[in-house]
């Protein structure tokens, strides 16, 4: 009778300290694919802001009386050089989207700049990059979602706790972006 006593308190505790690994392990992983998705927003984010230097130069030569708007992109893309914090880099990137977003509307006033080629490929270029990071943000958006809902989760957050494991911040965007944006279109001459 001894025996089955212990046997069962030893594979309870099996169990228990299985059970405990499987939850770690679980938490590590969604840890880490945050960690990922980040890492795989900041390759797009590169690539972009690669692009805008040859975006501004192209656009410089035609819109010398918008230059306003061409210095928005180039501080935008400074800040992101400077940026040290994670939502300083989130920061960054809102004033450069909303920036781009600036300059696209702008260069409907100049049919010549919309027909040079230099110019549709960059644009086509950095659009892409732009659908892109959006995805890659909800993927970023997502596994951050799955975490925290797990570290509150029973049994999850014995664990969590343990682990000192804090909810991490969704990628969100400026409030600004949220409002329609305005576009005025010249008539063709």
């Amino acid at each position: 009778m001894g025996y089955i006593v212990l046997i069962s308190v030893l594979g309870i505790i099996v169990a228990l300290v299985v059970f405990c690994i499987i939850i770690y392990n679980g938490l590590i992983r969604m840890k880490h694919n945050i960690s990922k998705a980040w890492s795989n927003i900041d390759v797009l984010l590169k690539q972009r802001y690669d692009e805008l230097p040859k975006l501004v130069s192209v656009c410089e030569g035609y819109m010398q009386h918008e230059q306003r708007t061409l210095e928005n992109v180039t501080k935008a893309r400074s800040m992101l050089e400077s940026a040290g914090s994670d939502q300083e880099v989130v920061n960054a990137n809102n004033a450069i989207t909303s920036a781009l977003r600036s300059l696209f509307a702008v260069v409907e006033n100049y049919p010549d700049l919309k027909a040079d080629r230099a110019f549709r490929q960059l644009q086509a270029r950095v659009s892409q990059l732009e659908d892109q990071i959006a995805d890659r943000r909800e993927l970023y958006n997502e596994s951050v979602n799955l975490f925290n809902i797990r570290i509150e989760q029973f049994p999850d957050v014995f664990i969590a706790g343990l682990m000192r494991l804090e909810e991490q911040l969704l990628w969100q965007i400026d409030p600004e972006h949220r409002e329609d944006v305005t576009m005025k279109f010249s008539a063709a001459t």
